[in-house]
């Protein structure tokens, strides 16, 4: 991201820490451009440059196999959940599509993704927004898939909160950089991914509503 704004904005690398976890590409980008005081309009101007050039910047970087880079047991437990009948699996990420979509099939787990579902950072600088793109994505028939049979699966607070702003349930999983006291907002807590599948089934047995969707501000 650093290469692609220094090729299309022309600035040095800010001072600071710019927080990345559970965000998204766009949002890390902008806050990055109005620490370098680039103007807002100018941000607004050139972002789609700058998504392009990113995704550039990172398939020269990417290294050809991601696989070390998996969550422990999380391959295997896609293949699980594929296998069900009724579950529909979908990728809700912050990363520019073209990014996301090199890092799951460098991974080799892009087959659970197909092209023309999911939610990604070029749909919308907002994490909130991604879950509801997602199910329109994958309804049918002009209708979004089910708020009731929807569930995020993540590992950061933005996970959770994006999940509340849709008004669907979610999973947290303490093997990214959060541990399990900072997701107990979400519906339920692992921390393994061989935990998910019976997470998933005991939250439908419940069969308990969807939380109240919260209005965002």
């Amino acid at each position: 991201m650093h290469a692609a704004l220094r090729r299309v904005h022309r600035i040095k690398r800010p001072d600071g820490r710019v927080e990345a976890a559970g965000r998204t590409d766009g949002a890390i980008a902008r806050t990055i451009l109005l620490l370098a005081d680039v103007d807002a309009r100018h941000i607004d101007e050139r972002m789609p440059e700058v998504r392009r050039v990113a995704g550039e910047e990172f398939a020269r970087r990417c290294p050809p196999d991601l696989r070390d880079r998996l969550s422990p047991g999380i391959a295997p437990v896609l293949e699980r959940l594929a296998a069900v009948r009724g579950i529909r699996l979908s990728l809700v990420t912050g990363n520019l599509e073209p990014i996301a979509r090199l890092k799951l099939e460098r991974a080799g787990i892009g087959h659970h993704f197909p092209l023309g579902q999911g939610g990604f950072g070029s749909d919308d600088d907002d994490r909130a927004a991604l879950p509801e793109i997602a199910r329109e994505r994958a309804g049918e028939r002009g209708r979004p898939y089910p708020r009731e049979r929807t569930v995020v699966i993540g590992d950061t607070p933005r996970d959770i909160a994006c999940a509340r702003a849709d008004g669907v349930r979610v999973i947290a999983t303490a093997t990214g950089p959060f541990a399990a006291d900072e997701l107990r907002d979400a519906d339920a807590v692992i921390g393994h991914a061989r935990e998910l599948p019976g997470a998933l089934k005991a939250m439908f047995a419940r069969a308990s509503p969807a939380p109240r969707r919260h209005t965002r501000r």
